[in-house]
């Protein structure tokens, strides 16, 4: 498994990366050219390593940029064009945020800083990295506030959890949401901060006073904050489960409702992200996605469906019921969390000699 520490480099070093990241924009260009000539000729589509024979060599014309970055600006070209199923892509300028990268093996620590091509790039290191650790391919980026960064890829040993322990035998059900971030089937909840919402009034007065800088300086605080919280979030839950079960819900698609901008605000994708690997490393387990069609309607002790439910667009309103059938008054989330959590449990049980056999970490990647 690979976790990538991030630093950020002392702004003395800025200068000597931005003439960096103008070669990279130039190769990056020049495939962008030589891509989109290809496209209206009717010829072949070009792949990462046909560009990079292309651009070999042109690091010694006067191109402050190694051989190796080359070909991985030609490599992420490839790769982001495949991934947009576009023929070419967006031509990047000044405007765009610096990126330098970089291959494996030609990154090392020392003395607290960063040797890359012979130069050293001073850093702020706020957590050492782990002892032997190889850096793998990484890149140096920009901020929207010209800060830059070196983000060191380290591959790491994943937690080993023997199924006898504790933690391997406790699992959890969660529900996502607007109002409470999430909903532990065990009934506890953790609520959202709602960072952009408190922060929307400074940063609709800045924007007016047309305060770009200050803009900028409010968004990253804001994203900052919101990333700080999920850490803390999804760490506390990571080291009391083995087994977390999350709805399956689609950010992206509620972020292209009127419920967008407290859906992004929420961070529910990179809150599962988190929740998925810090199982992996710390634990051994697992995060599994459920369907949860029906979560919120079904009775979570009698399984049924009652009239008395909370339905459709009309019923969101509604935040506790009681079913008709057994009797039994349900809150609607912590009732939709502990349906995710049989649901959960169910298929565990379908595969329980598979999950036996094989590595728990492998199997959430799966």
């Amino acid at each position: 498994m690979h976790l990538t520490y991030r630093y950020r480099i002392k702004d003395k070093h800025a200068t000597r990366l931005r003439a960096q990241a103008r070669a990279v924009n130039f190769v990056w260009n020049y495939c962008n050219e030589t891509q989109m000539k290809a496209a209206r000729d009717g010829r072949k589509w070009l792949t990462g390593y046909d560009l990079d024979k292309l651009v070999a060599g042109v690091t010694k014309e006067g191109l402050d940029l190694h051989s190796h970055s080359a070909k991985r600006v030609c490599i992420q070209y490839d790769k982001s064009r495949r991934q947009h199923k576009k023929p070419w892509l967006r031509w990047r300028s000044r405007r765009s945020l610096g990126w330098v990268p970089f291959n494996t093996g030609h990154v090392q620590l020392r003395d607290g800083a960063f040797i890359f091509r012979g130069k050293r790039y001073e850093v702020w290191l706020h957590r050492p990295l782990p002892e032997g650790a190889r850096i793998g391919a990484g890149s140096f980026s920009q901020d929207t506030r010209g800060r830059w960064y070196i983000n060191c890829p380290v591959e790491v040993c994943e937690g080993v959890c023997l199924p006898g322990s504790w933690r391997w035998t406790r699992r959890v059900g969660i529900d996502l949401g607007l109002r409470d971030l999430a909903t532990l089937s065990t009934g506890e909840k953790v609520k959202v901060p709602k960072f952009y919402r408190r922060s929307e009034e400074r940063l609709a007065t800045a924007q007016r006073a047309r305060k770009t800088k200050r803009a900028r300086a409010i968004h990253a605080k804001i994203a900052n904050r919101r990333k700080d919280f999920l850490h803390k979030a999804s760490a506390k839950l990571a080291k009391e489960y083995g087994f977390i079960f999350v709805g399956g819900i689609s950010p992206s698609k509620l972020a292209q409702t009127w419920m967008a901008k407290s859906v992004l605000d929420a961070g529910w994708s990179r809150f599962r992200n988190m929740l998925a690997w810090k199982l992996r490393l710390r634990s051994g387990g697992m995060l599994l996605e459920v369907s949860e069609d029906l979560t919120t309607q079904t009775c979570s002790e009698c399984g049924r469906l009652p009239s008395s439910r909370p339905r459709g667009i009309a019923g969101l309103g509604i935040r506790e019921w009681t079913c008709d059938d057994c009797g039994t008054a349900h809150d609607r989330d912590v009732n939709a969390a502990k349906n995710i959590l049989r649901c959960g449990l169910t298929a565990l049980a379908k595969g329980a000699l598979t999950s036996r056999l094989r590595s728990p970490g492998l199997q959430a990647e799966e």
